[in-house]
C-alpha cells in the first residue's frame, strides 16, 4: 500500500511537471526566437515561485532588443519585491536612448520607493510645466497666490514653473508639492520686500530672478528650469479685505472730510468777519449820527455867546439848500411805470 501511494504522489508530480513544462512552452519559444534565451527549467523555476515567467520574457525581449543586459534573475527579484518590471525597463530603454545615466539598481529604487521612473526619464528629457498653485488650491478660491506689497496693497498671482526631472536626487528628493509650496514662499515673500505694488506691476520679471535665484529645488528630485509670471493684478475690496487699497480709500475719504471742514471753518470766519463789518458800520454811523446832534447845540452855543450871528446862520441854511437842489438836479427822478408820456 505504501509504494502504491508512493507511485501516485510521483505520477502526481509528474503530471504538474509537465503540465507547467507546456505552459511555458510556448513563451520558451518567443524568448529563444527573439535571441533573449531563457532556459526550459528557469521558466518552470518561475513558475514555482509564483513569477509571471510571460511579463519576465516580454522585458528581457525589449532588453535584449534594445542592447541592453541584465540578467533574469535581477527581473524575478524587482517582480518579487512587489515593482513594475516592464515600466522600470522602459525606462532604462528611454534613459539610454536619451543619453541619461541610469543603471538597473537606480531604476528599480526609483520604482520601489512609489514613484514612476518612466515618467521621470521623460520629464528629465522634455521639461514639463506646473502652476503654481494649483487651481484647487488657491488661498483666495481663485487658484492664485495671495500677497501684499509693503504699501499694503494686496496683489493676486499666478506663476508657471517648469522643471526636469534630476534622476540623480529622485531617491530621497522632495516632490512636486515641495517645488510648489517653495516657489509659493518665494514669490509671496518677494513681492513682501517691494516698496510698493507699482514696482511689482512694472517688473515682474524681478520675482522671478528672485525666486530662480534663492536655489528653491535643492534637497528636491527636480530642477527648476524656469519661473514665468503668468498673471498678476491687485486684488479688489469686495471679496477679501485688500488692506492696502482699504486704507488708501479710508485716507482719501479723510482728507476729503478735512477739506471740507477746513472750508467750512473758513466760510464761516469770513460770514463772522462780515458781521464784524456790519456792526463796526453801524457802530460807525451811530457816532456820525451822534456827531450830527451836536452840530445844533454847538450852532446855540455859538449864538448864545455871540460866535456866530444870525446872517451867518442863514448863510449856512442857504448853502445847505444850494446844496440839497444840486443833489436832487445830479440824480435823475425815477420813471413810471405807466408807460411813455404823450
Amino acid at each position: 500500500m505504501f509504494s502504491n501511494a508512493l507511485i501516485f504522489v510521483i505520477i502526481v508530480i509528474v503530471f504538474v511537471i509537465l503540465a507547467m513544462v507546456f505552459n511555458v512552452v510556448g513563451i520558451w519559444v518567443r524568448a529563444t526566437v527573439s535571441n533573449a534565451y531563457v532556459s526550459l527549467w528557469a521558466l518552470v523555476g518561475m513558475k514555482f515561485r509564483r513569477v509571471n515567467p510571460a511579463l519576465i520574457v516580454d522585458a528581457r525581449i525589449r532588453l535584449v532588443k534594445a542592447g541592453i543586459s541584465i540578467p533574469t534573475d535581477l527581473l524575478e527579484g524587482h517582480f518579487l519585491a512587489g515593482g513594475d518590471v516592464l515600466n522600470v525597463v522602459n525606462a532604462l530603454i528611454a534613459a539610454d536612448k536619451a543619453g541619461i545615466r541610469l543603471d538597473f539598481k537606480k531604476a528599480t529604487a526609483i520604482d520601489l520607493a512609489g514613484r514612476d521612473v518612466l515618467e521621470a526619464v521623460r520629464t528629465s528629457v522634455n521639461p514639463k510645466v506646473i502652476d503654481c498653485p494649483p487651481p484647487r488650491n488657491g488661498t483666495n478660491g481663485s487658484g492664485m497666490l495671495d500677497a501684499v506689497a509693503k504699501d499694503g496693497i494686496r496683489l493676486l498671482v499666478k506663476a508657471r514653473v517648469t522643471v526636469r526631472a534630476n534622476i540623480d536626487r529622485l531617491v530621497g528628493g522632495a516632490s512636486e508639492e515641495t517645488i510648489i509650496a517653495r516657489v509659493g514662499q518665494g514669490i509671496v515673500s518677494a513681492i513682501g520686500s517691494s516698496a510698493t505694488y507699482k514696482d511689482v506691476l512694472e517688473n515682474p520679471d524681478r520675482i522671478s530672478a528672485h525666486v530662480l535665484a534663492a536655489g528653491l529645488d535643492s534637497q528636491t528630485g527636480f530642477e527648476i528650469v524656469s519661473i514665468d509670471i503668468a498673471d498678476i493684478s491687485v486684488a479688489g475690496v469686495s471679496d477679501v479685505a485688500n488692506v492696502g487699497a482699504r486704507l488708501e480709500t479710508e485716507r482719501a475719504n479723510a482728507d476729503k472730510q478735512l477739506r471740507q471742514a477746513e472750508a467750512e471753518g473758513r466760510r464761516a470766519m469770513a460770514v463772522a468777519i462780515e458781521q464784524e463789518m456790519r456792526a463796526r458800520v453801524q457802530e460807525m454811523q451811530a457816532r456820525v449820527v451822534e456827531a450830527r446832534a451836536q452840530v445844533p447845540i454847538a450852532m446855540a452855543e455859538a449864538l448864545r455867546s455871540g460866535n456866530l450871528g444870525v446872517m451867518d446862520y442863514y448863510r449856512l441854511q442857504n448853502i445847505e439848500s444850494d446844496t440839497d437842489m444840486r443833489r436832487s438836479i445830479a440824480v435823475p427822478p425815477p420813471e413810471k411805470s405807466g408807460g411813455r408820456n404823450a
